[in-house]
């Protein structure tokens, strides 16, 4: 609410003043000048008063801003009656601080949609029915019902036989686990199989998720803030303008030249050119699916030394995918395939589904199962074609046909066996493992070369899926098993060697984000914790778009950079000029226009990046749409 009152205070700053040298400007060529010298003077004083709260605010914090030099420039222009001057330096300060409000408003409406994880109420039996209630109303030992697809709202035990959840969101464990009667399931975790009952062990406000929100939020305030890039060039470009306005007066004796320098020093290609280039550089980005969230995250995305990678969704897709099939006794691969995903269509188990999944992207033929029975968390049985199917763990395969269970196939480490029996014999395995995601080898080559010098895996996996799945990449340090926690310590140890982003997508995942000098959220199927955590967002499941992220950032970020020396080393001539009495304040604030209009065109330049490996067509037909 305070940021909306914010950007519609700066909005109405921006017409007011504009409105003013408008009017001004068109009485002043009816012959009413003394009209329009007060016009002028009546728009510039909100921006001047808005600007001294400004500047004792940022004097207060200890900072030093380029708010100074416009405001004395405004100032020393009203003092001396040149108002039409001080109406030009209102108009193009208020259009680059409206700029900036712009870009962050625009990323925060975007991130509306994605904040929509965090359970709000639950279901709870009482008196022989069931009721929702909110989360604060849950008391300790209430029962609830956890439907499928239900996040779990508070930790709890199991109270049912058992419960097939997936906590890959909170522990990075790839793969859904099975959890008998007793066992402990914490809250964040979402049910993957059927309904199942949950006695309460811990309040809402004492739960793992909550305990991982308040862990964000610690995070958020202990994290450095971002400089801009506009204030590291104020201090030393105020000495530079306060010095040359100076000197013309007291070698002159003429203030008139002083207001002229201070006009033409007004910073008006710091305040609008790096706005407009990283403006530039936040729409482009999102139209290629990443969403920045303002400026200073752009800026600072521009310098990342060391990057930080999540395993589960974020290195890996996330998703049970097979790996390869285990056939025995000459049994066809295709057709151990064909059979167990025909069985398992009559099931919800994500391993079910993505079995099925593969067998239609085989264009196999699945026929219709019958006599189909689940015992939830262990395997199906029933009937496909005349042959009596059962498809589910090694072990639970393995008693059910009287065969022990030998050794796993070569090559399985890190994995999840599916075993298939055919007529009460094994015929063979289907080796499932979240697989590296398409794209990922040559994404972080490209940071390589972009100047990222450490690249780490951070996950709460085990070490030996870790291992297997980062085995080749190249990667500079390997931590596994690691909690929200750890991952804030790792990312706080890395700040020595530079800039550190943090890429996630679960909530275990959020207040690393949220520590890092840039967070980067998976959001097109990420928990909303850590999209909110976050400073970049991706917004298609695609981890390849971080490395033309980054190429964004720091294209856009150079050229704020050539707009900025390029703007200020014309002003600086043209202070110059004015210190020797060749410009008139007004003829000050006019080149000045003629600079602004330069740098703002070389920062539109930004609009058009493209990163390295997209060509002119795919930007125009294959770029998603950020909305």
């Amino acid at each position: 609410m305070q940021q909306t009152r914010t950007n519609r205070l700066k909005t109405a700053l921006l017409l007011f003043t504009l409105a003013g040298l408008i009017i001004g400007l068109a009485l002043y060529f009816t012959g009413k000048s003394d009209a329009a010298r007060v016009v002028w003077f009546i728009g510039v004083i909100p921006v001047l008063a808005a600007l001294v709260v400004e500047i004792l605010r940022s004097l207060w914090e200890g900072n030093v801003g380029l708010d100074i030099v416009a405001a004395l420039s405004m100032t020393a222009a009203l003092t001396f009656g040149e108002t039409l001057a001080a109406a030009v330096v209102a108009v193009m300060y208020s259009g680059g601080t409206f700029l900036e409000s712009f870009a962050e408003g625009r990323a925060r409406r975007e991130m509306h949609d994605l904040l929509s994880r965090v359970p709000r109420t639950a279901t709870r039996h009482k008196n022989g029915g069931l009721e929702d209630v909110a989360l604060d109303d849950i008391a300790l030992g209430d029962l609830l019902l956890i439907r499928q697809g239900d996040v779990v709202p508070v930790d709890g035990t199991v109270a049912s036989k058992n419960a097939f959840v997936d906590s890959s969101a909170l522990t990075g464990e790839s793969l859904p686990v099975r959890l008998l009667r007793g066992s402990d399931a914490m809250s964040g975790a979402t049910n993957a199989g059927e309904p199942f009952d949950l006695t309460a062990t811990r309040l809402a406000e004492d739960s793992t998720y909550a305990g991982i929100v308040r862990l964000v939020e610690a995070a958020q305030h202990s994290k450095a803030p971002m400089a801009r890039l506009a204030d590291r060039w104020s201090l030393g470009f105020l000495a530079v303008t306060v010095t040359i306005a100076f000197a013309a007066w007291w070698f002159t004796g003429d203030p008139i030249r002083a207001v002229a320098v201070l006009v033409v020093a007004t910073p008006c290609p710091l305040i609008l050119a790096v706005p407009v280039a990283l403006v530039a550089g936040l729409s482009r980005a999102a139209h290629f699916g990443v969403l920045i969230k303002g400026a200073g995250p752009l800026e600072t995305m521009a310098q990342i030394r060391t990057l930080i990678l999540d395993k589960t969704g974020t290195l890996t897709d996330g998703r049970p995918q097979i790996v390869f099939i285990d056939g025995r006794d000459g049994m066809d691969k295709n057709e151990i395939l064909r059979l167990a995903a025909a069985l398992d269509q009559a099931s919800k188990h994500p391993v079910a589904q993505a079995i099925v999944a593969a067998a239609r992207a085989r264009n196999l033929i699945l026929p219709v199962p019958s006599e189909v029975a689940e015992i939830p968390g262990e395997g199906v049985i029933g009937q496909v074609e005349g042959h009596a199917m059962i498809v589910g763990g090694a072990d639970f395969v393995a008693q059910r046909i009287g065969e022990p269970f030998g050794d796993r196939p070569a090559g399985a480490a890190g994995s999840v066996l599916v075993a298939v029996a055919v007529d009460g014999k094994m015929a063979g395995h289907l080796v499932m493992a979240d697989a590296l995601r398409e794209g990922t080898r040559a994404m972080l080559a490209g940071m390589r070369r972009q100047g990222i010098v450490r690249i780490l895996l951070a996950t709460g996996d085990r070490a030996d899926v870790a291992e297997h799945i980062t085995k080749g990449l190249g990667l500079d340090g390997l931590q596994t098993g690691l909690t929200p926690d750890n991952k804030v310590q790792l990312v706080l140890n890395e700040r020595k060697n530079g800039p550190v982003m943090m890429v996630g997508d679960g909530v275990n995942d959020a207040p690393a984000l949220a520590a890092a000098d840039v967070g980067v959220a998976m959001g097109a199927r990420g928990a909303a914790a850590s999209a909110e955590a976050a400073d970049v967002v991706l917004l298609v499941d695609r981890v390849d778009r971080l490395g033309q992220g980054i190429e964004i950032a720091r294209r856009a970020r150079r050229i704020a950079v050539q707009s900025v020396v390029a703007g200020i080393g014309l002003s600086v001539a043209g202070m110059i000029a004015a210190a020797f009495g060749y410009l008139t304040p007004v003829q000050g604030a006019l080149l000045q226009e003629v600079i602004d209009v330069a740098v703002i065109l070389n920062a539109l330049r930004a609009l058009w990046i493209i990163p390295l490996g997209i060509t002119a067509v795919q930007d125009k037909t294959k770029a998603p749409s950020p909305g």
